[in-house]
């Protein structure tokens, strides 16, 4: 492994800076889907657990491994990183899922493998000047109750067992000792959008886990998401030394698939309907309300996730640059460090993504058009194809249990995260798997080279707001 300078970017007042005082506004991606995958950004149903279990079956031992060995090696290489230099990106943000650096069988014997990977990615980005902030994204006992913390249920049950929060802690002592004395590591992102329904047990495993890293590196900058998926600071009080608190900041007019709210605002930026609020001002307010901590504290703002999809039709996908660049303009007035969702996909969010020609999309087209009708995918799907299923049970519940409001999103998402994310989604895996079934290793790493950035598609558009906005500084 590579050692990056010497000097830390650190808390200075409201900024980063770098050894010599001089600010640093990290502005970069996510490289969501790599070390940690989730369904939408690579087409599968349901979770990663289940998703690797299933493939495993079908496929056997020696095509699954060299599919997974050619995923991990193709997903981001010298060329990425070449590519976001060339854009004029200085940070990455590198989600990881715990399952890479131990296993449930052996919880904290450590996985040798997993480091190595990620040692790949913070070198290769070294080399081309690009800061990585390690995010850890799904943690033994899930975070939160979605997907991207490869939760296989709707519980977060890290923070009912002790043993899953000293698990985590582990992982973070054994990166604090691996990576001590890199400065390309710009910090450590502890947790990726926790939902705590108390908030103390957060507040606590934060504490814990920072000292315990602070005991290994003490200079190591840190990164905190706030509670219910990074939004909620209300538990907060007085800040930790040389931490950079962090919210998310999707915008609902970016997120529908389809440009519509049913019954509510038509989806399109700026709104048209009368009464409809999506526009600069609206997206300001949620901006200063997710960061009111760190305004209110003189600290500096970090926005660890943002951004709209692309899925829709072209002029929509205009009003979505639009909307970005409105976000940007925010950002840059606060001077705002942020890393963009997404880096690398299927075609939804990334800024580049495999080609709908390349074998992986081609072997899966038809089954991608079904998970898109059955609106498996929380992130980008609708359900607007399966209400003769959904509105009955949301009936049911407002006839039934009108008070039902669990959190964190209250009853008509929960009845959407069993229905559609789990039940319809778990239906959906055998299908998924059966695809892989027969494919020999070769095939095997000709479908995983399917995400190889030269065989990728540039979101030319995308590509030259993002251009534009880093040539500002």
């Amino acid at each position: 492994m590579e050692i990056g300078p010497t000097s830390y970017l650190r808390v200075d007042g409201a900024s980063i800076v770098d050894g010599s005082g001089t600010p640093v506004r990290l502005q970069g991606h996510c490289l969501g889907g790599w070390m940690n995958m989730e369904n939408f950004i690579t087409g599968y149903p349901a979770s990663e657990t289940l998703l690797r279990r299933a493939l495993l079956k079908a496929m056997g031992p020696e095509a699954y491994e060299a599919f997974f060995d050619q995923f991990l090696a193709d997903f981001f290489s010298e060329p990425d990183a070449a590519y976001l230099a060339d854009l004029g990106t200085n940070a990455m943000r590198i989600p990881i899922n715990y399952r890479h650096f131990e296993s449930d069988e052996q919880p904290k014997v450590l996985i040798e493998a997993g480091l190595k990977q990620l040692d790949r990615a913070v070198d290769t980005l070294a080399g081309h000047g690009i800061y990585s902030i390690i995010d850890l994204h799904a943690v033994p006992g899930f975070q939160n109750h979605h997907w991207h913390s490869d939760n296989p249920t709707h519980w977060p049950l890290f923070w009912e067992y002790a043993d899953f929060k000293a698990r985590a802690s582990w992982l973070w002592d054994v990166l604090a000792d691996h990576y001590k004395g890199n400065g390309w590591i710009a910090g450590f992102n502890l947790l990726n959008e926790p939902a705590d329904e108390e908030g103390d047990r957060l507040i606590a495993w934060y504490s814990e886990t920072a000292r315990r890293v602070r005991d290994i590196d003490p200079d190591r900058m840190l990164f905190l998401d706030g509670n219910k998926y990074s939004t909620d600071f209300s538990m907060f009080t007085e800040p930790l030394p040389n931490t950079v608190y962090t919210a998310h900041d999707y915008v609902m007019a970016g997120l529908d698939p389809h440009g519509h709210y049913p019954g509510k605002l038509d989806g399109r930026y700026p709104g048209s309907a009368k009464g409809d609020v999506n526009n600069k001002d609206t997206i300001h307010e949620q901006f200063l309300r997710r960061t009111a901590f760190m305004r209110d504290l003189g600290l500096p703002i970090w926005i660890g996730e943002f951004g709209p999809l692309y899925n829709g039709t072209p002029q929509q996908a205009e009003e979505r640059y639009q909307l970005l660049e409105d976000q940007l303009d925010i950002y840059r007035d606060y001077q705002a460090s942020w890393a963009l969702w997404l880096y690398k996909d299927i075609g939804l969010q990334g800024v580049v993504f495999a080609a709908t020609d390349s074998p992986y999309v081609v072997l899966l087209k038809d089954f991608l058009a079904k998970k898109e009708r059955l609106g498996a995918d929380s992130w980008g799907g609708t359900d607007e194809h399966i209400r003769d299923v959904v509105d009955p049970l949301e009936s049911l519940l407002g006839r039934e249990f009108p008070t039902f409001n669990p959190y964190p999103w209250g009853a008509q998402k929960w009845a959407a995260r069993l229905l559609r994310h789990i039940l319809i989604s778990e239906a959906l895996i055998p299908e998924f798997a059966e695809r892989f079934r027969g494919v020999s290793p070769t095939e095997a790493r000709e479908l995983a080279a399917s995400f190889r950035w030269e065989s990728c598609t540039r979101r030319t558009g995308l590509e030259e707001t993002l251009r534009l906005e880093l040539a500002k500084g």
